[in-house]
């Protein structure tokens, strides 16, 4: 088995990877660079969205081309993780969230296009993604499991809310975030989710608090506090996966939902 492994802000390179460096691999939605070798125990496909030094912004990222290469190269499912702003004030700063809803309206990319493989009429690929829970089931058992036996405060369940960067923000929009349920924000892993969905890719989604999103709590969360827990990030993220990676049961694991197609692959 192969698992995908995506990583984003802090975790550029992924601690205890046993591989190569990122190649680059074709895809019909452009270049993806993925390394490929070992990691806990696990034959893993690791993407860093960002890249080293962060030349990526949200806005850059390719993901179309990122999922496309994690089935192309054959993954049996994909673990995606994100630094996030905390909307629910319930939620500790340092402790990771599970998600298992999604929040993401727009259902846009960076570029205004609709979020979607299905951008041409006629490709016999086409179709709707139709699912109760967007998440893979299994994933996220291995995840929380992972989380516990690493030692880590774990939240089971929470929205993910894919907000649109580079930018953070305002509190007006975080009081209707919150109003829809979500649970934190980040700029990247709501493409991730509905094209995973799309390829049948077996999906799951962590995230780590680093700061109270804008108006959520009284007093903002200081720079040098989210900085500090960006980089705190790198080390629990890579704790928790080699505890959750080898806990992943191939045999588990089933895309989330169905794709209704109109033509027979």
């Amino acid at each position: 088995m192969a698992l995908g492994v995506i990583t984003g802000s802090g975790t550029y390179s992924l601690p205890g990877f046993d591989g190569g460096p990122p190649e680059p691999v074709d895809t019909e939605w452009g270049e993806a660079l993925v390394s490929r070798g070992r990691f806990a125990g696990v034959d893993v496909l690791h993407v860093s969205r960002h890249g080293e030094g962060h030349v990526r912004l949200s806005n850059h990222v390719t993901h179309r081309a990122n999922i496309a290469a994690l089935r192309q190269l054959g993954a049996a499912g994909a673990i995606s993780v994100t630094v996030c702003g905390a909307v629910d004030p319930e939620v500790q700063l340092g402790s990771l969230v599970c998600f298992d809803d999604l929040h993401f309206l727009a259902n846009r990319l960076a570029d205004g296009s609709l979020c979607t493989f299905y951008d041409r009429a006629g490709d016999v690929r086409r179709g709707h993604w139709i699912y109760e829970d967007p998440y893979s089931p299994a994933l996220r058992a291995a995840l929380l499991e992972g989380a516990r036996a690493a030692g880590v405060t774990v939240r089971d369940g929470g929205c993910y809310g894919h907000v649109d960067g580079p930018r953070f923000n305002t509190k007006a929009e975080i009081r209707g975030l919150a109003a829809a349920g979500v649970t934190a924000v980040s700029q990247t892993a709501g493409p991730e989710t509905v094209l995973a969905g799309e390829a049948q890719l077996p999906f799951a989604l962590v995230g780590y608090a680093t700061d109270y999103a804008n108006g959520v709590q009284s007093e903002p969360t200081p720079f040098a506090t989210l900085l500090e827990l960006i980089a705190a990030s790198t080390e629990t993220f890579a704790r928790v996966l080699a505890a959750a990676v080898p806990r992943v049961e191939e045999s588990a694991l089933a895309p989330a939902g169905v794709v209704y197609r109109f033509h027979d692959e």
